[in-house]
C-alpha cells in the first residue's frame, strides 16, 4: 500500500509524533510511506531524522490556502498514493481535491485528535472524507454530534512505543533540586489553557499542607509559564513546585515519578498518560475528553472532574497515602498499555480503518 501522510502545521505537537510512529510502523510492515510536511516545521526534520521519506513543501495559512492545495495536489500526483491520511484540518481541502485528479482515486482518511466541535468549513471537509479516525470515544462523539456520519467515524486509539526506562533519572531529579526520598508528582504537558495547570497547582497547595515533603515536577513550556509561576508564588508553594521546561530525558524522568498527573479540561486522549502507563507509573487525571479511555477509575488510576482542584487534591492525596495502591495502579496501567495503547496496536487499527 502507498500511503501519503499530510500535516501542514509549523509547530511540533504530540499529534505529529503520532504521525512519525504510525509511519515507522507502516514501513516496518512493508508499506510505501511518504510524509508531506511544512518545510518550515519540525515534522519535516523529525521525519528525516527517522529516515522516513518526506515531501517538505511551502504551504500557506488557513483552510483555503491555494498554495497549500496546490502543493498537496502535486505530492499526490507524483507519489500516486492508495491512501491520503491527513492529520489536521488545514490539509484536508488539498487532499480531497488532489484525490480527484488521479485514477484510481485514493481514499482520503482524516485523523481527529481534539475534542472541539467542528466549525462549518471543517464539518464540510470531514464529511467528504472516506474515514475519520477518532483517537478516543469522546472525540468520536463530538464528530458525530458535529454532523459527521457515524458509520464513517472509526475509533483508533493513539499509541506509543513500548520501551525500557533510561538511566539517569534520579540524578536529573537531584539536579532539579528534588531531595532524595521525596515523593514526586509529575506532569508533562504544554503550558497552555486546555492543559489547565492552574487546577493542578491549586490541588498541589492542598496536598502539600498534609504532605509537605512532596514535590511537584512540571515538564513542558508554553505561553502561560509566567502566569503559572506567579500563581505558584501566590499559593505559597514555589519551593515545592519545579518548572523544568522542555525535557529531552523524559524516558529517564517519568520512571522515577511516584505519581503522574494530567489536569486537562479538554483532551483528545493524552499521550503523556500513555507514557506514564508504559513505565508502570500510577496516574491521577481529570475525566476530560478521551482520558477515561486510558485511565479506568479505581483500576489503573484515579479520575477527578475537570476544573475541580479539591477533588483532584483528594485523589492525589488518597493515592499517595498507600504504597500498595500506587503499585497496583502502576501494574494495571502497564497491563492496559500493552493490550490497547502500543504503537503496534495503533498501526494495525489504522491500517484496518483504511479499507
Amino acid at each position: 500500500m502507498r500511503i501519503l501522510h499530510v500535516d501542514t502545521a509549523t509547530e511540533w505537537r504530540g499529534g505529529q509524533n503520532q504521525i512519525v510512529l504510525t509511519a515507522e510502523g507502516q514501513v516496518t510492515l512493508g508499506h510505501h510511506v511518504k510524509i508531506f510536511a511544512n518545510k518550515r516545521g519540525e515534522l519535516a526534520a523529525r521525519a528525516s531524522m527517522a529516515s522516513l521519506p518526506g515531501h517538505p513543501a511551502t504551504v500557506g495559512r488557513g483552510d483555503l490556502s491555494w498554495q497549500t492545495v496546490r502543493a498537496i495536489g502535486e505530492a499526490v500526483r507524483v507519489f500516486l498514493p492508495n491512501v491520503i491520511h491527513v492529520h489536521e484540518s488545514h490539509g484536508l481541502l488539498g487532499a480531497l481535491l488532489g484525490a480527484r485528479r488521479i485514477t484510481p482515486r485514493p481514499r482520503v482518511v482524516a485523523s481527529r485528535r481534539v475534542d472541539f466541535s467542528l466549525r462549518f468549513l471543517s464539518r464540510l471537509k470531514y464529511g467528504r472524507t472516506d474515514r475519520v479516525l477518532a483517537v478516543s470515544r469522546a472525540v468520536r462523539e463530538v464528530l458525530i454530534s458535529s454532523g459527521v456520519r457515524a458509520e464513517k467515524v472509526v475509533l483508533v486509539h493513539e499509541g506509543v512505543k513500548d520501551r525500557q526506562p533510561e538511566k539517569g533519572g534520579r540524578d536529573a531529579l537531584r539536579a532539579l533540586g528534588i531531595p532524595a526520598g521525596a515523593p514526586v508528582v509529575g506532569n508533562v504537558a504544554q503550558l497552555v489553557d486546555h492543559k489547565d495547570h492552574a487546577t493542578l497547582l491549586r490541588a498541589a497547595a492542598i496536598v502539600l499542607k498534609a504532605k509537605p515533603e512532596c514535590r511537584f515536577l512540571i515538564c513542558g513550556d508554553g505561553p502561560l509559564k509566567a502566569e503559572l509561576v506567579s500563581l505558584t508564588a501566590a499559593l505559597g508553594i514555589s519551593d515545592r513546585v519545579i518548572f523544568a521546561g522542555f525535557r529531552s530525558d523524559l524516558d529517564a524522568l517519568i520512571p522515577c515519578l511516584d505519581l503522574f498527573c494530567l489536569s486537562s479540561h479538554l483532551e483528545g486522549l493524552g499521550t503523556s498518560v500513555l507514557d506514564a502507563m508504559c513505565f508502570s507509573r500510577p496516574v491521577v487525571a481529570t475525566r476530560a475528553g478521551g482520558i477515561p479511555d486510558a485511565v479506568v477509575d479505581g483500576k489503573t488510576g484515579r479520575l477527578a472532574p475537570p476544573r475541580d482542584h479539591e477533588a483532584l487534591a483528594r485523589a492525589l492525596g488518597e493515592t499517595l497515602d498507600s504504597s500498595q495502591t500506587l503499585a497496583r495502579y502502576g501494574a494495571a496501567g502497564r497491563e492496559s498499555f500493552l493490550k490497547d495503547f502500543t504503537r503496534e496496536v495503533m498501526v494495525q487499527a489504522t491500517l484496518r480503518a483504511y479499507v
